[in-house]
Order: structure tokens, then sequence, then C-alpha cells
């Protein structure tokens, strides 16, 4: 009883000084209170404003409350991970040292969350999903890049302009007015007494779960419909996580199930559907001769033009049941080989390039075009051609290092990039370079010179009027709509140089003894309610040549089908690693394939079964309705599966292990 005196006193005396304490901790905690809560609203009031203008794509009202509840998930995530640079200077540092950085650090994390969100309307608008690595990636080409949101998305950039103005400006006071370095100075036993446990709740906070790998994309993923999936994100967060991917380049065996490699080399060596003495390499597994088709009804080329239409889908050419926007195209596929049922393996430029000039499957990865370890000895058309004596060039109306082209082809086997510094005096300048008209008059004048020179020839030529901010000469044609800067106007702009072109070669001296295909790279937009919206990988293909027979093909193909079909009709026998198939052998019955990469989810179509594979997710199975294009769950096929899985495999292996060279030397 004595001592009870003694701990009334003690007690009395420790109150103030924990209550000093827990005021100064209040004080400097108020800027990280301040920067979660605006962080959430700023997150949560654009993800309500998506959810309101994407309202039809939900399922049940149940959708969009489970796409709240993992966004506030996602959204405290981003703001930890944020977080934690601040709280170890406030931990090691007095206020009054940390003020200035902490506040400069919060303030930009919350213009760069503001920023995003404001540029997530228009990406969507353009792409159906958040900003991913796409966004990063046009970073790479500024010029282009502004160029083309001058002259297509002017609100959206001053919209952004302002908000990259306004919101550090705001942020900035009221930071300011909370993050005093008159604040007490308190010893460091004191600081993190409380900053400790602070810091550790912002850790669990940034993982966003307890389970052995922190939280993903795939975490929140709950809807077939990829738009709805990338909802419950932020575009912050979403771009974040891209760049992360892309510092580590994807591999697909970390995505989606694993394999064994023999299993996916002897899988995918079946479905290629050739003789096993074919393959000729035990160092590469699909190296394989190929035999050009021996039908007399198919005529043997000299030389090869490719032209590749920039963003033209199915949806707007006539003969292929859309909109009736390029009359030139259709008049020419009843005067060849039309590909009606042929799939784009991907949704960009190079995606396309990639299936049709090297026959390389989608990966979740970026192009090859892209990739360090792809940039010398990796297989090409023009590679193989140029060893047959060819004159390899590719021909643009841009600037040759758009999308790392120019590097890439140079250094696989085409002798010349030309672009947009080649033009003397093109009759139109765009934002993406020349026009298609000068640039399609260019290849005539090189064709022609080439022929004259009695030297065969391989060309690809990759149009780009017909890409956003869609600026043409409007003098050339009628338009179809107002305003006449418009995608519908730019796609009969390009379909009436194309046909331009025809004309002239036809009338030319290289038309009897070349072939030509006219594919699309992708489709302009690729979106809808699927978990891979399919329609929008269809896009057009036709063969023209003379002497070609004239028809058309309602079998189901992909962009990888088409190299070695070109091999075939050019009568080259060679030795290759694509494991496409060579239409030109193929039965009627064919029962058709193809594959889609959709952002990191991949599709993997074979008559009438869909397999799609997801990150961190059971490949799911679904009958694939040919009308609608919609895709109905059903029982799994583990063939199908098995296949679908060596495809999507095969890609990240044959390039992080160099299994598709130019050359297999003397192997074999």
């Amino acid at each position: 009883m004595i001592l009870e005196p003694f701990r009334v006193a003690q007690i009395k005396q420790v109150t103030p000084m924990l209550s000093s304490l827990l005021s100064s901790v209040a004080r400097w905690l108020r800027p990280l209170w301040f920067f979660v809560i605006t962080g959430l609203l700023i997150t949560t009031l654009s993800r309500i404003g998506l959810l309101i203008w994407q309202s039809d794509r939900l399922v049940s009202q149940q959708d969009a409350w489970t796409v709240l509840g993992f966004g506030l998930r996602v959204d405290l995530s981003i703001l930890c991970y944020w977080l934690l640079p601040a709280l170890l200077a406030m931990l090691f540092f007095p206020l009054r040292w940390a003020s200035w950085p902490v506040r400069i650090w919060l303030v930009a994390g919350l213009t760069l969350i503001a920023f995003m969100e404001v540029a997530t309307p228009g990406f969507v608008a353009q792409y159906d999903l958040r900003p991913n690595r796409l966004f990063v990636e046009y970073l790479e080409y500024p010029q282009e890049v502004f160029g083309m949101l001058l002259g297509g998305f002017l609100p959206e950039l001053v919209f952004g302009v302002v908000v990259l103005v306004a919101v550090p400006w705001a942020c900035w006071r009221a930071v300011r007015r909370w993050c005093s370095p008159e604040d007490a100075w308190l010893p460091w036993w004191q600081r993190g007494l409380v900053l400790v446990p602070v810091l550790l709740l912002c850790v669990l906070g940034a993982r966003g779960t307890l389970q052995h790998r922190p939280m993903n994309p795939s975490y929140t993923a709950f809807s077939t419909d990829s738009l709805v999936n990338a909802l419950t994100l932020n575009s912050f967060y979403s771009v974040a996580f891209a760049v992360k991917a892309m510092r580590n380049e994807i591999d697909a065996s970390e995505l989606y199930p694993r394999m064994a490699e023999q299993e996916v080399f002897s899988t995918l060596r079946q479905a290629m559907m050739i003789p096993r003495g074919l393959f000729s390499s035990p160092v590469y597994p699909t190296w394989h001769e190929q035999r050009p088709s021996t039908s007399t009804a198919l005529p043997r080329y000299k030389n090869l033009v490719i032209i590749l239409e920039e963003s033209l889908g199915a949806q707007y050419v006539g003969s292929l049941g859309g909109d009736d926007l390029t009359p030139e195209l259709d008049a020419l596929a009843k005067e060849g080989w039309l590909l009606d049922q042929l799939f784009a393996t991907g949704t960009r430029s190079v995606r396309g390039i990639e299936a049709v000039i090297t026959g390389f499957v989608p990966t979740p990865a970026r192009s090859v075009v892209k990739l360090p370890r792809s940039q010398r000895n990796f297989f090409t058309l023009a590679s193989l051609l140029k060893q047959q004596g060819y004159d390899t060039s590719f021909i643009y109306g841009g600037e040759g290092h758009f999308d790392n082209m120019g590097s890439f082809f140079l250094g696989n086997g085409f002798d010349r990039v030309v672009d947009q510094r080649h033009y003397k005096n093109p009759k139109f300048m765009g934002s993406w370079g020349v026009s298609d008209g000068d640039l399609l008059r260019k290849a005539h004048g090189e064709f022609s010179r080439l022929k004259q020179a009695g030297q065969p020839f391989f060309s690809l030529v990759f149009s780009s009027s017909n890409h956003t901010p869609y600026d043409y000469p409007e003098d050339e044609i009628t338009p179809v709509e107002m305003p006449a800067r418009s995608k519908r106007n730019a796609i009969r702009y390009a379909d009436h140089a194309l046909g331009e072109f025809f004309r002239d070669a036809r009338a030319s001296n290289y038309w009897e003894d070349t072939l030509f295909l006219v594919v699309a790279d992708h489709d302009d937009r690729v979106y809808g309610r699927q978990l891979v919206p399919v329609e929008h990988f269809r896009i057009p293909g036709l063969l023209l040549g003379e002497g070609l027979p004239v028809k058309r093909d309602p079998r189901v193909f992909s962009q990888i089908d088409l190299p070695p079909t070109l091999l075939s009709l050019l009568g080259v026998e060679a030795a290759h690693p694509m494991v496409g198939h060579d239409i030109t052998r193929l039965p009627e019955t064919y029962p058709g394939r193809a594959i889609m990469q959709y952002d990191q989810s991949q599709a993997y179509w074979r008559g009438d079964e869909v397999v799609v594979l997801q990150p961190a997710k059971q490949p799911r199975t679904f009958k694939l309705d040919r009308t609608t294009y919609e895709l109905v769950p059903t029982e799994d096929n583990p063939d199908l599966v098995k296949e679908a899985l060596a495809h999507a495999l095969w890609g990240s292996l044959a390039y992080k292990r160099g299994l598709y060279p130019a050359s297999a030397g003397v192997e074999g």
C-alpha cells in the first residue's frame, strides 16, 4: 500500500508524455492519411465513372460490387507501395529534414494516379482495356504519339495537361499545411514505436494478400469479360505491373500451367501435320524441310510482295460481310484467293509483322520485333529468301525506327529499309508519315526498277493512313461521312490507294511473275464481353497473282499459316522452323486452327472448340458459336488443352533457348 501513491504519480507523469507522443505522431501521419484518402477518392470515383460508362458490360449488379471491392484492395496495394519510401524517410530522419522529400514524393504519387485515371477513358475507347504495356511502349516514340494525340485525342490531351498542373498545385498546398517542419523533433525510439508497426502494415497492404505470392491482376479476375476484370485494377497499378513484366520479359511458363519440354516439342510436331521424316535437326525441334505443293493448278511465282494494311478488321470489308468501305479490295477479292476466315495473332502491328514475316507464335511477352535476343539470326522470310538470291526490302511511309522495325528487319535478312526519309516531295505528309498513295507509288517504282534489273525480289509494304488521327489527302476520295478525318474515311482512302496500286501493277513489267498478299496486321479495336473477343481478330487476307485460282476459302486460318503458304506458291524448297500450315496442302475438310493473344490471355481455336489460357488459372474450354463468335463454356478437351498449352509455351521457350534461328547450320 505504501507504493500505491508512487504508482499513481508515475501514471500521471507518463500520461502527458504518451499524449504528447501520440499528438506528435498524429501530426506526422496527417500527410500520409491525406495521401491515402485522396488517392482512394481519385481511384474510386474514376472506377465508379467507368462502371457507369460500361454498365452494359456488367452481367449483374453484383459484378459492380465485386469490381468496387477488388478495386479497393488494389488501390490500397498501390498506395501502400508508394508510402513505403516516405515512411522509411520519416523513420530514420527528423521530420524537419524529411519534410520536403516526403511532400514531393506524396504529391508526385497523387499526380501520377490522377493523370493515369484521366488517360484511362481514351485508352479504353481504343483498346477496351485499362492502360497497360502499350501505354509505356508508345512513350518511346514521342513525335508519332504527340501527333496522334493532337489529331485524334485533343480533349483528352488538354484535360491531361490541366490535371498535371492542377493536381500538384492543390495537393502541395494541402500537404504543406499538414506537414510543417516546425513539428517537434522526436527521438528515434519514439518514432520507431509507432512508425515501425505502420511500416509493417504498409508492407502487408502492398502485398495485398497473406498467400505465398503477392497480389497480381489474376487475383482480381472474376469475369469472362477482360474489360470488367481490368476495372478491378487502377491504371497506375496496371501500368506499373506492365513495366515490371517488361523489365523481366514474361515467360509463358510463369503464367500458364507447365509442361515438360519434350512433351511441348512432340505435341507441336504432331500439330504441324507433316511427315516425321521431314524434321531434319536434332537441335531445333521444329526445324523441317518444306516441299512446295505439286498441284498443276497452282502457278509458281518469281517475286513476292506483302502489303500489310494497318488496322483493317473484317468488320470494315464488304466482301467479308462488313461495312461497304473497301470497294477496291472487294473487287480484287473476285480475282484472287480470298481467305474468308483468317485470324490475326494479336492486337498490335508488331504482332502482325511477327506472324506474317517470321511465322512465330504469339506470346504474352512483347513481339520478337522488339525483343533483344531476336535482333540477329532470327528466322524471317527475308533471311530465307535472301539465301535464294532475292532482293529484300521493307517499304514504309513513316519512320523506320518506330516499334524497332528497322533494327529488326536489317538484322534479320532485309537488305534495306525504305522509310519517310526516302520520299522526295510526297503529295501528303500526315502524323504517321507519307500517305498510302505516296507509299504505294514508291513501292511500284521500286518493283519496276528491280524487274528491269532482272533480280527476284521480296518486299513487305506497310501502310499507315488508317491510323489515328486519320489524316489523309482528303481531295482524293468522296468522304463517306463528316467530319472528313474519321476512321471510315481513312479506310476508304487506304482502299482507294490500294486499288490505284494494283491498276499500276497490272500494267507493269513485274505483274506476271509476282505473287501478292494483301493482309491486315490486326483489327482497329479489339473489344467485347468475351474473355477473348474472337470476332475482332478476324481480318482480310487475299492472295493475288497471274493464274492463281479464284476462290473464296471458308476454312479457318491463322496469320502464322501465311508464310509457309507463300513459300509453297513461290516454289521454294527450303528448311525452316515455322509451325504454321501450308494451306495449299490442307484438305477441304481441314477443321481450322487459329491462335490469338489478348493481353496476357491466349485463345487456341481448333474446329468448333476454343481453349483459353489465363495467367495463374486453369485452362478453360469453350464451344464457339460461328455466327455470334460467343464462347460457351463446355467440358474440357484434354487433347486440345495440351495442344493449346504447347503452342503457348513454345514461343517463350524458343526465344529464350535460341530455337528459332535463321539457319540450322550443319545439323540434320
